[in-house]
């Protein structure tokens, strides 16, 4: 009997200390349950899609001045006005579905890839130090993984964006052209530009892209941290500091990268001018082409245009990632933290 009553305690004893330990153990949440690439890739794909979509007139008006010659002699304000004019408020969207569908993977490819390259070169190359030198790698090689992987997105989204609705004729240096609609969305693009050059034409113009994104990604990955670096403790969170260092990182690292970027969109859009356009055979080909007949100029063509988008698109990108790490509970990755742990 008393044995009895004793293993019926001891019982009792186990069972509360299970509920206990199962009350007093840590709840993991859905977020921290998932792996880190994955919050990663979420936090870099939703600031990629906001900041794009904030800056989607600038973005469109931008491809106009580079690519057409009725928008040659306007000026950014006339741009938007003839837009806006000629295609309605939806005209200054036009083609952002398709940049919204590439931005979102590339964005979550870009900044996935640079944490992943970043904790694998701080792991492996200790020589390097772990200071902005490693963001500027890291950034680099990210920007042309991204690249690689979306770029037929960047291509559609450009076709897109060049196509001209008018509400009459069109100059573009022939009387009575009518500017016709040639891809009706993503899917027609892709599907066109395949069957007419294969895989090569969907990568069409991606020398440049990659000799434009490899230093580009990598300055703004460099500057954004360096200034970040010399930021006072008390403003580190700060929405505006962030702000601020995105946009100076941005229009930096555009200067020097921009003339690559005209030559890849005229690349992108040579079969869809009236004249079938000029067939560049490569990156330099393509420089030297519009330097000679276009003058140096067209190769800062919309790049004042260009300043005013960066400012709030890698501003509105590095702070909306910075704030969906912290809501995702992603931690800086340090060198102590191996990239297989992840």
């Amino acid at each position: 009997m008393g044995s009895s009553a004793q293993r019926s305690s001891t019982l009792t004893t186990n069972m509360a200390d299970l509920v206990d330990a199962s009350a007093n153990r840590p709840q993991v949440s859905l977020i921290d349950s998932m792996p880190v690439y994955a919050r990663e890739l979420i936090a870099g794909g939703a600031a990629g899609g906001f900041a794009k979509t904030a800056i989607a007139p600038l973005e469109r008006t931008k491809i106009l001045l580079q690519t057409r010659a009725e928008f040659r002699s306007l000026s950014v304000g006339q741009s938007l006005n003839k837009v806006l004019k000629n295609e309605g408020f939806l005209g200054f969207y036009k083609g952002n579905g398709a940049s919204v569908v590439r931005i979102v993977p590339y964005a979550a490819l870009h900044y996935m890839a640079y944490e992943r390259y970043r904790c694998w070169i701080l792991n492996n190359y200790s020589a390097l130090g772990s200071g902005p030198l490693i963001d500027l790698l890291a950034g680099s090689a990210a920007g042309g993984t991204a690249v690689l992987c979306t770029y037929p997105l960047d291509l559609a989204r450009t076709k897109l964006a060049y196509q001209v609705n008018t509400r009459g004729k069109i100059n573009c240096g022939m009387k009575g052209v009518q500017t016709q609609i040639s891809y009706k969305g993503i899917g027609d693009v892709l599907s066109t530009v395949y069957k007419e050059g294969g895989l090569r034409g969907l990568y069409r113009g991606v020398g440049p892209t990659l000799t434009g994104i490899l230093p580009y990604a990598g300055l703004k990955f460099y500057i954004y941290e360096k200034l970040k670096s010399h930021v006072p403790e008390e403003y580190e969170k700060s929405i505006g500091m962030r702000l601020s260092c995105g946009a100076l990182a941005g229009l930096v690292g555009q200067t020097f990268t921009y003339p690559l970027d005209v030559v890849r969109r005229q690349m992108q859009v040579e079969n869809l001018q009236p004249s079938g356009g000029v067939r560049y055979k490569n990156t330099m080909h393509g420089l030297k082409y519009i330097i000679r007949n276009q003058g140096w100029q067209k190769l800062f063509a919309g790049l004042s245009i260009n300043y005013i988008k960066i400012v709030p698109s890698v501003a509105i990108g590095f702070t909306a990632y910075d704030a969906m790490k912290v809501w995702l509970h992603i931690t800086p990755q340090q060198k102590s933290q191996r990239i297989t742990a992840a």
